[in-house]
C-alpha cells in the first residue's frame, strides 16, 4: 500500500493440533500507518484459536489517537462479549510520526531492527521473569506461565514501550523461544528470506508450538524478493 512500510507475516501450526496464532492488520485513511497487532491463544483447543482471532482483530481496529493500551482493553472487551473462557497474550504495534507505541500482555514480543541486529524491546510477563528480575530461582516450565493475559489484565498490568526509525518484529513463543538472536539476525539480514524463514527454522529446529511472525521492515530497506505466506484461520 503506497506510503506504508512493507510488512510480511507467516505463521505455521508445528505439532499442535491447530494453529492458534492470529494476526491483525488495519489501517484508516488519514492514520500515520499501520497498526499491527499478534496475539497467542492460550491453550490448544477451539476457543484459544477463536480468542486469538478476536483479540487480534479488535485490537488492530482501535483508533490511533486512542493508543495501544487501549488496543488492548478493546480486545479485552471483545473477549468479553464473546464468552467462553478463551484465552490470548498479545503484542500490539500502533503508528506514530516515525515510529510505533507498543503494548503487550504475556509472552508475546516486540523487537526493533536497525538492519543488522534485533533489540528486544518488551519484557515477558511469565513467573520466569517475575523471579529472573528478583534474582531468586526459577523453573523452565515458569517461561510457559505467563502472568497477564487479555482476558485476565488490569489496564496497569499492560507493558508499553516505543521504537523510533527501526524496523519492527512481532513474534509468538514458538519463534522467539526457539530460534537465539543471532539466529533472527541471519535470517532478517537477507531480505529475500524474512518471516516465513523465521517461522520455517523455528519448527525444523524442534519448535513444538505453533510459530508465527509479522516483519515491518525499515523505512530505507529496499526489498525486491519478498515472499508472504497465505497466514492460516485457527480452528
Amino acid at each position: 500500500m503506497a506510503g506504508y512500510p512493507r510488512w510480511h507475516t507467516a505463521s505455521e501450526q508445528g505439532p499442535r493440533e491447530r494453529n492458534a496464532d492470529a494476526v491483525s492488520a488495519y489501517a484508516v485513511a488519514g492514520a500515520p500507518g499501520i497498526t499491527f497487532a499478534l496475539a497467542d491463544g492460550v491453550g490448544d483447543d477451539p476457543s484459544a484459536g477463536r480468542a486469538a482471532q478476536v483479540a487480534a482483530a479488535a485490537a488492530a481496529r482501535t483508533p490511533v489517537a486512542d493508543g495501544p493500551v487501549a488496543a488492548i482493553l478493546n480486545a479485552q472487551r471483545a473477549l468479553q462479549k464473546l464468552g467462553g473462557t478463551g484465552d490470548a497474550v498479545m503484542v500490539v504495534a500502533m503508528p506514530f510520526a516515525g515510529g510505533y507505541r507498543i503494548a503487550w500482555v504475556g509472552d508475546a514480543r516486540a523487537y526493533a531492527w536497525d538492519g543488522a541486529m534485533i533489540h528486544k524491546l518488551t519484557v515477558d510477563h511469565t513467573m520466569a521473569e517475575y523471579f529472573r528480575s528478583r534474582h531468586q530461582p526459577y523453573s523452565p516450565r515458569m517461561e510457559h506461565m505467563v502472568t497477564t493475559s487479555v482476558r485476565t489484565t488490569q489496564p496497569e498490568e499492560i507493558g508499553t514501550t516505543e521504537t523510533v526509525g527501526s524496523g519492527l518484529l512481532l513474534t509468538s513463543d514458538g519463534v522467539h523461544k526457539v530460534l537465539p538472536p543471532a539466529t533472527i539476525d541471519e535470517i532478517l539480514a537477507d531480505p529475500s528470506r524474512g518471516a516465513p524463514a523465521l517461522v520455517a527454522t523455528a519448527i525444523a529446529l524442534g519448535g513444538r508450538d505453533n510459530a508465527t511472525a509479522l516483519f515491518v521492515e525499515p523505512p530505507e530497506v529496499d526489498v525486491t524478493a519478498i515472499v508472504t505466506e497465505r497466514f492460516p484461520a485457527a480452528a
